[in-house]
């Protein structure tokens, strides 16, 4: 379907105004003011990203993992949670208590909204990465900013989606690092961490991940792409 045709088909507005946004650059999905992601309705604004087929993804990957892994309810957090995709579908999917964090005010608006929208109760936290975390969880889960500030990226995200969660430093690897270098004392024994990553960083992770979980199984896995886009942490 083309960008034209979605706003044929969803956009309620004036149409001819909405063209021109379209023509102007700006994403359909901004214009048309939600998103399906993983068959759950989204609003979505230029305070969060845009949820991709990637991140769809990453929630199947996990959902599978966990349903494997734990037996009974599980504690999950999702770390710089954006639009509250991620989190929702987990507790959708999942017999679980979710707690989402991001350090954007105006992002947890959009994920308060699309919670009450699908009828779930999650525990929203605004901080930067683990900070405001206080208890324990099973399962860790981030899709967050990692792209280098040096990197080529397309016009129509540079120009309209949050600098905030696009943007890293170090190479796009700051929030990993931090992430990573503090989960021990958030996670479980046994735990699960789970990633969305940059398609070039996933061996820097892995080594960087023993550092800290020596005695995890920890795998890169590739997307329907064929680009190494997950990063996943299993500690038994």
């Amino acid at each position: 379907m083309t960008d034209l045709e979605y706003l044929k088909k969803y956009y309620q507005g004036d149409f001819k105004e909405a063209t021109k946004r379209l023509q102007e650059g700006e994403p359909v999905q901004y214009i048309v003011g939600n998103v399906d992601f993983y068959g759950y309705p989204f609003v979505v604004n230029s305070s969060v990203l845009i949820p991709r087929f990637e991140t769809e993804e990453l929630v199947e990957k996990v959902i599978k993992r966990c349903k494997k892994k734990f037996a009974d309810q599980i504690d999950i957090v999702d770390i710089g949670t954006g639009s509250g995709c991620i989190a929702i579908t987990l507790k959708k999917e999942l017999c679980s208590n979710i707690t989402a964090v991001d350090i954007s005010k105006e992002a947890l608006e959009v994920a308060l909204k699309n919670a009450k929208n699908n009828h779930v109760e999650i525990e929203f936290l605004e901080g930067n990465l683990l900070e405001p975390l206080i208890k324990k969880y099973d399962v860790l889960i981030s899709n967050p900013p990692y792209i280098d500030r040096e990197e080529e990226i397309m016009e129509v995200v540079k120009k309209n989606e949050p600098e905030i969660a696009l943007y890293a430093e170090h190479n796009g690897l700051y929030c990993y690092e931090e992430i990573l270098k503090n989960a021990s004392k958030t996670m479980r024994d046994k735990c699960l961490l789970a990633f969305e990553i940059g398609a070039t960083q996933g061996e820097y992770l892995k080594e960087y991940a023993k550092r800290y979980f020596p005695e995890a199984t920890i795998v890169v896995e590739k997307d329907l792409q064929g680009r190494n886009r997950f990063l996943f942490i299993d500690r038994e």
